[in-house]
């Protein structure tokens, strides 16, 4: 099993450290008017419906809204997703394959569509607060558009900002990541969320 999908990846790069008197909610709406970029270290572990775990990978993340952002897997695979603002380009090092989507269609009502921040993002979801459990604020989020590819988003806050996230999909997989060494608003170059194709790999997808 490959990394996490690029809609996924979109919405992990979403979200940064926020106040620490705040509810789930107070925390979610910070991060939509107060966070331009953000760069961090995540690690993720996917399970199936039985809690068995399927698949665990770690990497790097930087993102600057709206709509550009860059995911890179380092372990166990090499996997790299890169938004341009208006293109999503999923590097795969170990078939030599280049897939490419338009943004709009890559995000759709889907959780990475929270990362452009705006009301028409908020609109896409149910956004609830679930409370506190063992030191972790939780926000839920449940996607209006049943066809999006998940039936429900947690996010956990606590004291330093986003430090967990659950994705149920609707086949019954739950994803968890969790966050380290995030920064806020840092200066990131241009180039970061620029991708051309390696020589000599395969591209498919909405190039044009």
């Amino acid at each position: 099993m490959k990394p996490l999908r690029p809609a996924v990846a979109g919405l992990l790069l979403a979200f940064i450290s926020l106040g620490a008197e705040a509810s789930s909610l107070e925390r979610f709406s910070e991060f939509i008017t107060g966070t331009r970029t953000a760069r961090g270290e995540f690690e993720q572990k996917i399970f199936d419906g039985n809690s068995k775990l399927l698949q665990e990978s770690r990497g790097v993340l930087a993102f600057s809204r709206p709509g550009r952002f860059r995911w890179t897997y380092v372990n166990p695979y090499a996997q790299l997703i890169v938004g341009d603002g208006s293109k999503v380009w999923i590097y795969d090092e170990d078939l030599k394959q280049v897939t490419v989507r338009k943004l709009d269609q890559a995000l759709g009502s889907t959780p990475a569509a929270l990362l452009a921040g705006n009301n028409e993002a908020m609109r896409a979801f149910n956004l609830s607060d679930k409370g506190t459990k063992d030191g972790i604020e939780w926000l839920e989020a449940l996607p209006r558009d049943k066809e999006g590819g998940f039936s429900r988003i947690r996010m956990g806050f606590d004291a330093s900002g986003l430090r967990v996230m659950e994705l149920v999909d609707t086949f019954g997989q739950t994803t968890v990541l969790r966050f380290s060494a995030l920064e806020r608003n840092p200066e990131l170059a241009p180039g970061l969320f620029r991708f051309s194709p390696p020589k000599g790999a395969d591209v498919i997808g909405d190039v044009n």
